[in-house]
């Protein structure tokens, strides 16, 4: 890549200044951008001045830019040295700009830059007769497309050395060239001829709706057979490998399987077990009670009361706990037997002699709590 530097002092003008129409122009362009964003406009005024100077930058144009959109001097000049669209030295009438980066460069770029070098000169150096300059620049955007190289402000693609070497023929008689790709190539086919969508019927109309109709009939077609094969996969499956009966299959068992007949036949065994066709239990099915090792643990009972046995039949009876004096200590006599059927229970007050038991407040009453 060329140094971007400044022409000489030499070839720099006194002065610049845009020409009515330019300046007009530039106006407009400034009124794109709201209020304090009129910096926004600089690439296109710098674009504009070289294009009134003869297709490259003075200092005098950079600097009158700068004064328009109330910007810095040297803000404008690192914008006109980073792009390599502003020519800072002279150029000629045609100005051919070689893209160099990566895509051109395996397409043969080296070889148009080869050509140039031998025909005009080392890159920024101007031909005898002012006709021609070139430069190295980077990506120019046409990579599909590659080699290219851009005129002036026309892009010409698909490039050799020998059709470049015609193009600045032609340019430099007069003579009408051909814009863009040199090999017949639209937009970014691929390079020869056309391998995919030749059917022109896809262009014009005709067809519209039928390859719908096509897609979804193969695809039907596609659809049934595969799942057709994966049937015949299923059963073959199933045929080379039967599986053997389980009674037991998806139960959770913590204990040994029945030994049904089947199970035992699964298991390479004898349906009937011989003890089972005597009529005696199998072995393995039999329950063991195991011995206890030490006295057997009594319950102990769950209060100090005493309970009495409830009879099994109503007619027998039902003993009941003595009567309050019926003991030897209040003096009275013990029931026959021990027994009662409800006969000699008295109401209380039946007796004028008996008052019921004593009241929390007498002597009695005092006396129970102290024997209990």
């Amino acid at each position: 890549m060329a140094n971007r530097r400044l022409a000489s002092a030499e070839q720099q003008p006194a002065n610049f200044a845009f020409t009515p129409e330019n300046a007009e122009w530039a106006k407009g362009q400034i009124a794109k951008y709201p209020e304090g964003r009129q910096a926004s406009a600089v690439i296109p005024l710098l674009w504009k001045a070289q294009e009134q100077h003869g297709g490259w930058l003075p200092r005098a144009a950079i600097e009158a830019v700068a004064d328009q959109l109330g910007m810095p001097h040297i803000r404008v000049l690192e914008v006109a040295t980073f792009y390599t669209m502003f020519a800072l030295e002279p150029v000629g009438r045609y100005w051919i700009q070689v893209c160099g980066t990566v895509p051109c460069d395996v397409c043969g770029a080296r070889e148009l830059k080869q050509m140039l070098h031998e025909r005009l000169g080392p890159p920024g150096h101007v031909d005898p007769t002012g006709t021609f300059s070139w430069l190295e620049v980077e990506c120019l955007g046409a990579c599909c497309n590659a080699p290219m190289a851009q005129i002036n402000q026309d892009y010409y693609e698909d490039l050799t050395p020998e059709s470049l070497g015609r193009l600045m023929d032609d340019l430099a008689a007069g003579r009408p060239v051909k814009v863009g790709s040199q090999v017949g190539r639209t937009s970014s086919e691929p390079q020869g001829d056309l391998t995919t969508l030749t059917d022109e019927t896809l262009f014009d109309g005709s067809r519209i709706g039928a390859w719908r109709k096509r897609f979804e009939a193969e695809g039907l077609h596609e659809e049934g057979a595969e799942l057709q094969a994966k049937a015949d996969a299923v059963a073959a499956d199933a045929a080379a490998k039967p599986k053997a009966a389980k009674p037991d299959s998806g139960r959770a068992t913590e204990s040994p399987a029945a030994a049904a007949p089947a199970q035992r036949a699964a298991d390479g065994k004898a349906p009937v077990e011989p003890a089972e066709a005597k009529g005696q239990a199998a072995p393995e099915r039999s329950t063991v009670a195991e011995p206890r090792s030490g006295p057997e643990a009594q319950p102990g009972p769950q209060s100090g009361r005493s309970y009495t046995e409830t009879p099994s039949k109503p007619e027998e009876g039902r003993p009941v706990a003595e009567t309050k004096g019926s003991t030897e200590e209040a003096g009275a006599e013990p029931i026959a037997g021990g027994r009662t059927d409800g006969a000699q229970a008295k109401p209380v007050g039946a007796d004028p002699g008996d008052k019921g038991p004593p009241g929390p407040g007498s002597k009695g009453s005092s006396k129970t709590s102290s024997n209990r």
